[in-house]
């Protein structure tokens, strides 16, 4: 006869995991991380460094370009958002009214002394926030040169 010990109403590891896995997502959207601790939705980023500037692409759709503002504190580029809807409807026995409100927040940190903060640009297009970061003259990427071997 084995003896067998007993946790009491502890779930065991493996199902403890499973259930906190399971049970702590979206429930029809399992694979979607782009959520704030509170819940909210981020709009998705792309940065790309070229050799004169940064790039930065934000997937914001339904949105409007004066729905933004984008301001530099120093070195911290600050993009938000708020865009507030209010629909209301009134028929003979009642009226119905709607609100939605949507807001974020992203905020990056630039590189110091690279960025030419004078002439940072912005435009939106077909549900797109671009911002054009262009680096300074002193910071930008110089093509390879020879040196002659004396």
């Amino acid at each position: 006869m084995n003896l067998i010990k007993r946790n009491g109403n502890q779930i065991p590891g493996f199902q403890r995991r499973f259930f906190d896995d399971v049970f702590g997502r979206e429930l029809f959207n399992w694979e979607n991380n782009n959520f704030s601790t509170t819940s909210t939705t981020l709009p998705s980023v792309n940065i790309k460094e070229t050799s004169d500037n940064y790039e930065v692409e934000v997937a914001a759709p339904g949105l409007d370009k004066n729905d933004f503002k984008v301001s530099l504190d120093g070195s911290l580029l600050t993009i938000s958002s708020e865009k507030e809807n209010q629909q209301v409807s009134e028929e003979e026995n009642f009226t119905r009214r709607e609100f939605s409100y949507q807001s974020f927040q992203r905020s990056f940190e630039l590189p110091k002394n690279v960025v030419d903060e004078d002439k940072i640009s912005a435009r939106y297009e077909n549900g797109l926030l671009y911002l054009s970061i262009p680096k300074k003259e002193e910071a930008k990427q110089k093509p390879p040169r020879m040196i002659e071997i004396a």
